[in-house]
């Protein structure tokens, strides 16, 4: 009871650590103003892919999405979305840890969770803002496109950013962390 209580709080711990890095993260941005809002250049999703790696996918998606979500609900900019970014950065890490956290000794799978995490991120994000733009805010359609143009190609860059660089921290970090028992402890849990 008492072992099954430490790794609880543990966990809850490493949530909330993640999710604090991904908070602070968004804050080094370069805004980029669009005719529908602005976007940015920022470095949250790194953590948020970072959150996917070390604690998986359910845990990892949690604290991409508390910490992303938090800094939407920061910024009057951002504010509306935060629902919508809270989704979206879950969805980004649960899909790297999905893919990645089964096997985590092997590269391959640890580049296919990030890229894929990435990219199902920049579609949800694309996504909603070609929806927004057509069907709420009633724009033609190629004002929508050129707005999704600018948001996928911002993204994208983001994107990638986020996936080479996680992967240079999780590779710097994993060792680490296993020396830690982080992995140990998260995987006895997860078979409880």
């Amino acid at each position: 009871m008492n072992r099954e209580k430490n790794n609880t709080v543990y966990s809850i711990t490493l949530v909330g650590l993640m999710a604090a890095m991904c908070f602070v993260a968004t804050f080094l941005r370069i805004d980029i103003p669009t005719p529908m809002g602005k976007t940015m250049l920022h470095l949250g999703n790194v953590m948020c892919l970072l959150s996917g790696l070390v604690l998986g996918p359910v845990k990892g998606g949690l604290a991409a999405g508390l910490g992303s979500g938090f800094f939407d609900l920061f910024d009057p900019a951002y504010i509306a979305g935060a629902p919508f970014t809270f989704a979206f950065k879950f969805c980004m890490a649960f899909v790297c840890g999905a893919i990645a956290h089964k096997k985590l000794d092997s590269r391959p799978r640890r580049i296919a969770g990030a890229v894929l995490g990435s990219l199902s991120y920049v579609v949800l994000y694309v996504g909603k803002n070609v929806a927004e733009g057509l069907w709420f805010y009633r724009q033609p359609f190629k004002t929508v496109l050129t707005v999704a143009a600018t948001k996928l190609s911002v993204s994208l860059t983001n994107g990638l950013i986020a996936v080479v660089v996680s992967l240079l921290l999780f590779g710097v970090m994993r060792p680490i962390l296993k020396k830690a028992g982080v992995f140990d402890r998260l995987q006895a849990r997860k078979e409880r």
